[in-house]
C-alpha cells in the first residue's frame, strides 16, 4: 500500500537515518521504535508528506488516504467542540451540496435521451452510493460516539473550544483524525493527553475499526494490545520485526549480543593486522605482506553496535528519613469551585511505604486533590499529613521551576549527596544527558528535557513523601523502566497520578478511582482495578440485550425479566428525596419511552441487515462472484456496522436516562 523506498534524511549534515525502505501494508499495525532523537518522528512527517527526505522516495497509490497526529500541532479555537469534530466530514458536506445541485438540474432538464443526460444519472448515483458507503446518515452519532470514547462529556459538546487546556482539544483533533477512517493512520504520541479509559477506548478502536496504524508510544501496553509489528529506528538503520513492542525487546537483545560478538572478533582482527604491520613495516623481505595488510585494513568495513544497553544501572535514592505511621489521613475532605463539585467525602489514610495510584477521568479531581495535599488550594473537611512527612512534589509545570543559568550537571550536583554525586554522570546519561548534554545551560533544553531535568533533580532530594503527576510524559521506556525500578525500591510514600498501565504495573498496591465526585478505594494493582471495572461494566450490560435480540444466559434473562417487569409496575424513582410532579414523572417516562423506543427500532434494523447481508453470502457461496454482488456484500456490511453504531448510541443514551431516573 505505501512503500519507502531507501529514505535518508540529513540535519546538519549529520545523518540521522540512512537507506530505511519497508513497506506498510492494508492491515498493518506498526509501533516505533528507537530512543528519543533516532528519527521516529521525522519518519512520520516524511510518510504523511509533511517533510520531505535528503534522498529517497515515499510511494503510494493517489486514491490512498493518510491521517497523522503530530506530539505539536496549531489547535483551532473558533467553534464548539461539537462542530470542529463535525469538520471530518467536510468531503460529506461537499458530496451533498454537489449531489442537490445535480438534482436541482435533473429537475429541469428534457433531455432524457441525451449522453450528457445519461452522465448527469451516472453521477448521481455514484454520489449515493459514496455517501452511503462513507456513512453519512451515520455521521451525528459517530462523531458523538468518538467523542465520548475519548473522554467527553455530552455537556462538554456545545462548549467552546477555548475553554478547554491543550491537551483536551489535542483529544478533539485525533477526533477528527480517527473519524475521517484514512487508510494509514500516523499517531506520534497519542496517548500523552488521555486517561486509562480513553486509552482503552482508542486500544479498542485501531484494533478493530482502524486499517494501517504506525505509532510512536512510550506506553509498553498500548504498543503490545495495538501493534503486531515493530520497526525500530537504530544507528541510522532500519530494522523490521513481525511481533509486538515486548517480544521485539527479547528478539533486539539477541541482535545486539550477536552486533557485540561480531564487534569483539572485528576489533580483534583489527588489532592483529596493525600488530603485523607494526612489527614488519621496516623490514624489505615483508613489504608486499606488509602493503597487503594496510590494504586489508582500509577495505574493513567498522561494525557498528547499537546504542549502549544501560538497562542494569540502578537509581537508587537516599534512605527517606521516617515519618509517622499515617504520613496522610484525609476524612470527609471536598472541593468545589464555585456550583461544581469536583469531589466530596474523600475519606482514606495512606500508611508509611504504601505506593499507591491515582486514576479516573481528566478533570475528576486527581490533580485538585494533590494541590490539596500540598496546601496549594483550601478544601473542606481534615486532611492531615503525619508526624516529619517530608514532602518531593512533581507536577506537570515542574520544569519552569528551575535555574534556566546553571548547567545540566549543576543543577543535579547542587541537590545530590553522599554516594550518589560519584554517579552524577551515569544518572544523567541514563536521562539521556550523556556526554556534551550535559553541560548545556538549562535555558537551551527542550520543554521535554526540562522535565526529565526537573524528575532526577527531585527524586535525588531527601525526601520521605513522593508525589509525582504524570511523571512519565516525556521519558522512554528504557528510562521509565530505570525510574520505575527507583521508586519500587524507594522506601518512602509514594502517590502517583498516571495513565501509564505499565509503569503502574507491579508498582502500586493500592488504587484510588476519581470519578461521579467520589474518591474510591481500590485494593489491589492496577490490573486487579481494570478487571474489577470490566466486570462491574459486564454486570452493566446484563440488564440490556444484545443487538440481535440473542439470550445470552437463563440468569442473564430471568434478571432483566424481572427488572423489566418492576419496572412496568412501578413508575421510576426520582434520585432526590423531593417527590416530583405528576407532570413532570409524564414527562420524564415519556422521553424514557422514547429512548427504549430507539434502542427497538435499532435492534430491528440490525436484524434486517444481518438478515439481508446473510442472503449476499448465500449467493457468494452458490457461486455468485460478479461484481455487483461482492459490491452489495461491501454495502451491506458497512451498513451494518452503521446500524450497530446507531445501536450503541441509543443504548448509551437509554442507560443515562435510566440511571437519572
Amino acid at each position: 500500500m505505501v512503500s519507502v523506498n531507501d529514505l535518508t534524511m540529513e540535519f546538519s549534515a549529520r545523518p540521522i537515518f540512512s537507506d530505511v525502505s519497508f513497506v506498510i501494508n492494508k492491515t498493518d499495525k506498526i509501533g516505533l521504535a528507537g530512543k528519543n532523537g533516532a528519527g521516529k518522528s521525522t519518519l512520520l512527517k516524511i510518510i504523511s508528506g509533511l517533510q520531505q527526505p535528503t534522498s529517497g522516495t515515499v510511494s503510494k497509490p493517489t486514491e490512498v488516504t493518510i491521517g497523522y497526529l503530530p506530539q505539536q500541532m496549531k489547535l483551532a479555537d473558533d467553534t464548539s467542540i461539537i462542530n470542529e469534530a463535525r469538520k471530518a466530514f467536510a468531503h460529506i458536506d461537499e458530496h451533498k451540496a454537489r449531489l442537490d445541485d445535480l438534482n436541482n438540474q435533473l429537475a429541469t432538464r428534457t433531455d432524457y435521451e441525451s449522453d450528457s443526460y445519461a452522465k448527469l444519472i451516472e453521477d448521481i448515483e455514484y454520489l449515493n452510493d459514496r455517501l452511503s458507503m462513507e456513512g453519512a446518515d451515520n455521521m451525528e452519532a459517530e462523531v458523538e460516539k468518538t467523542l465520548i470514547g475519548l473522554g467527553f462529556n455530552r455537556e462538554d459538546f456545545d462548549r467552546p473550544t477555548s475553554e478547554f487546556s491543550g491537551g483536551w482539544r489535542m483529544r478533539v483533533e485525533l477526533a477528527k483524525i480517527l473519524l475521517q477512517k484514512p487508510d494509514l493512520l500516523l499517531l506520534d504520541e497519542p496517548t500523552n493527553h488521555l486517561d486509562i479509559e480513553s486509552i482503552q477506548w482508542l486500544e479498542q478502536f485501531l484494533q478493530t475499526k482502524a486499517k494501517a496504524v504506525m505509532l510512536v508510544s512510550h506506553d509498553r501496553a498500548f504498543l503490545d494490545n495495538v501493534t503486531r509489528r515493530t520497526i525500530e529506528i537504530s544507528c541510522g538503520k532500519a530494522y523490521d520485526y513481525k511481533v509486538s513492542y515486548t517480544p521485539y525487546t527479547e528478539l533486539r537483545k539477541e541482535r545486539v549480543e550477536q552486533q557485540m560478538r561480531a564487534y569483539e572478533n572485528q576489533q580483534k582482527q583489527i588489532a592483529d593486522i596493525k600488530a603485523f604491520i607494526e612489527r614488519f613495516r621496516y623490514q624489505a623481505t615483508k613489504a608486499i605482506q606488509v602493503q597487503s595488510r594496510i590494504k586489508q585494513l582500509e577495505k574493513i568495513v567498522p561494525i557498528e553496535v547499537d546504542e549502549v544497553d544501560n538497562s542494569r544501572l540502578r537509581l537508587k535514592f537516599p534512605p527517606a528519613p521516617r515519618s509517622g505511621d499515617f504520613p496522610l489521613i484525609l476524612e470527609d475532605v471536598g472541593k468545589a469551585y464555585g456550583d461544581h463539585q469536583v469531589f466530596d467525602h474523600a475519606e482514606f489514610r495512606i500508611r508509611r511505604g504504601e505506593k499507591v495510584a491515582f486514576v479516573g477521568k481528566n478533570g475528576e479531581g486527581k490533580s485538585t486533590l494533590v494541590k490539596c495535599i500540598m496546601g496549594e488550594i483550601d478544601h473542606t473537611g481534615m486532611l492531615k499529613l503525619g508526624h516529619n512527612v517530608k514532602i518531593g512534589y512533581f507536577a506537570q509545570n515542574q520544569a519552569q521551576l528551575l535555574d534556566e543559568n546553571l548547567t545540566v550537571f549543576e543543577t543535579i550536583d547542587n541537590v545530590a549527596v553522599g554516594d550518589i554525586r560519584l554517579k552524577i554522570r551515569d544518572i544523567l546519561g541514563a536521562f539521556m544527558f550523556g556526554g556534551e548534554a550535559s553541560d548545556k545551560k538549562v535555558k537551551v533544553l527542550s520543554g521535554g528535557e526540562k522535565t526529565r531535568l526537573a524528575m532526577i533533580k527531585l527524586l535525588l532530594e531527601p525526601v520521605n513523601f513522593l508525589i509525582l503527576d504524570e511523571p512519565t510524559n516525556h521519558l522512554d521506556l528504557k528510562t521509565k523502566d530505570i525510574l520505575k525500578d527507583a521508586i519500587r525500591d524507594f522506601d518512602g510514600t509514594v502517590i502517583v497520578v498516571s495513565h501509564d498501565r505499565d509503569f503502574l504495573d507491579g508498582l502500586v498496591e493500592k488504587v484510588y478511582e476519581f470519578g461521579g465526585g467520589k474518591v474510591k478505594e481500590n485494593l489491589g494493582g492496577i490490573y486487579d482495578f481494570l478487571r474489577s471495572k470490566n466486570l462491574e461494566n459486564l454486570r452493566d450490560l446484563e440488564l440490556t440485550k444484545s443487538p440481535t435480540g440473542k439470550q445470552v444466559s437463563e440468569a442473564t434473562v430471568s434478571e432483566a425479566d424481572v427488572n423489566t417487569k418492576s419496572s412496568q409496575q412501578e413508575p421510576a424513582k426520582p434520585q432526590n428525596s423531593q417527590k416530583l410532579s405528576y407532570a413532570e414523572q409524564k414527562a420524564k417516562d415519556k422521553v424514557l419511552k422514547k429512548a427504549e423506543k430507539k434502542v427497538k427500532d435499532a435492534e430491528a434494523e440490525i436484524e434486517r441487515l444481518e438478515s439481508l447481508q446473510k442472503e449476499i453470502e448465500d449467493k457468494i457461496a452458490s457461486g455468485d462472484s460478479s461484481q455487483e454482488t461482492l459490491d452489495a456484500y461491501s454495502k451491506a456490511q458497512k451498513n451494518l456496522e452503521n446500524g450497530m453504531s446507531l445501536w450503541e448510541l441509543a443504548t448509551m443514551e437509554l442507560e443515562e436516562l435510566q440511571q437519572r431516573n
